[in-house]
């Protein structure tokens, strides 16, 4: 792990600053950066989601799914996590903090828009920063790059309605039409793009070749999220001066939900006798977020300036410190499991 991604929750809490900073000091310029859209999709933010996204779904290889059925055991417990678990778990405890705990700090219509926030951040599991986590804990390579294939092909088909059905229980209206788009334009496309680039570059040079192209536009990727938060919290500015608590609030059940969905699969890979190099990184693919579409949606659906956005960018913050004590901790348990 670099030192730029080891500490990148720096590098985020330092773009809020400046977004807030220019939002204040340049109301002009992100007033016209918020009229450039269409069909509620703001172009800007687009492009830079694209940044992100891209070069993650070049790394995903369809072709490992053929693998998985040497090794179920990984695979059941992210799919049980990542699609039967976490979506209602995030949400019910976006309900319980932000209707009931909170509910005297925070105005009801406001609330709404966090929860939603919170929903898209459940229903969104990790697709690159895994690859990291996993890394960092010796896990099986090959097969988290399997789960991850995996995700991101019930990710296509089960996002948006999963986020359409838990945003209408919450009684918040539900555009349908802009949350498919919003699928289609942040996970379908981009993940047939990568596919098509991924093709060319096995033709040129093999997996290598792969791999060093991911490597050089992955400086973009980065750069588009930050760049991304820049704009979000540029608009967020003056909501989050006149209340700075709203940060810590938002974040309370972010963390609840990253280290109980941990416990869960960890706990099963655990009971399950699943070895460590897949148990850890099954974990944490659903400890994690894949925050760039969470945020895509939230400003897609709800606007550059809402709740939802805002909820959605405080998940980045507090993503890569909480995933970091997640790796901690199942470094420090690698000998609980089978070799």
């Amino acid at each position: 792990m670099s030192v730029f991604d080891r500490y990148l929750s720096v590098w985020v809490a330092l773009c809020i600053a400046a977004g807030i900073l220019l939002g204040k000091v340049l109301p002009g310029v992100f007033q016209a950066l918020a009229a450039m859209e269409y069909a509620s999709v703001n172009l800007p933010v687009a492009i830079l989601i694209w940044a992100m996204v891209w070069p993650m779904m070049i790394g995903v290889d369809f072709a490992s799914l053929k693998k998985m059925g040497d090794k179920p055991k990984g695979l059941v417990i992210t799919i049980v996590v990542n699609w039967l678990i976490k979506p209602f778990t995030m949400a019910a405890l976006g309900v319980l903090f932000f209707k009931f705990v909170f509910a005297d700090l925070i105005p009801p219509a406001e609330a709404e828009g966090y929860i939603a926030g919170l929903i898209l951040l459940g229903a969104a599991p990790c697709t690159a920063m895994v690859f990291i986590w996993s890394q960092l804990t010796k896990g099986d390579p090959t097969y988290t790059l399997a789960q991850v294939s995996v995700n991101d092909a019930i990710m296509v088909v089960a996002f948006a309605p999963i986020v359409a059905f838990l945003l209408g229980v919450t009684d918040i209206v539900v555009p349908w039409d802009t949350l498919v788009l919003s699928a289609i334009l942040y996970v379908a496309i981009p993940l047939a793009a990568g596919m098509a680039a991924r093709a060319v570059l096995l033709r040129k040079g093999g997996e290598k070749a792969v791999e060093d192209f991911i490597a050089k536009i992955k400086p973009a990727s980065i750069l588009g999220l930050l760049a991304t938060v820049i704009l979000l919290f540029g608009f967020q500015g003056n909501t989050i001066l006149a209340r700075p608590l709203i940060i810590v609030l938002i974040a309370v059940p972010i963390l609840i939900q990253s280290y109980a969905i941990f416990a869960v699969a960890y706990g099963a890979a655990w009971l399950w006798k699943v070895p460590h190099n897949i148990a850890a990184p099954c974990a944490l693919i659903g400890t994690s977020n894949f925050f760039e579409l969470a945020v895509a949606v939230a400003i897609s659906v709800f606007g550059l300036s809402s709740g939802a956005a805002l909820a959605t960018v405080v998940g980045v913050l507090v993503e890569v410190p909480v995933m970091l004590s997640l790796v901690a901790i199942a470094n420090r348990t690698r000998s609980r499991f089978p070799a």
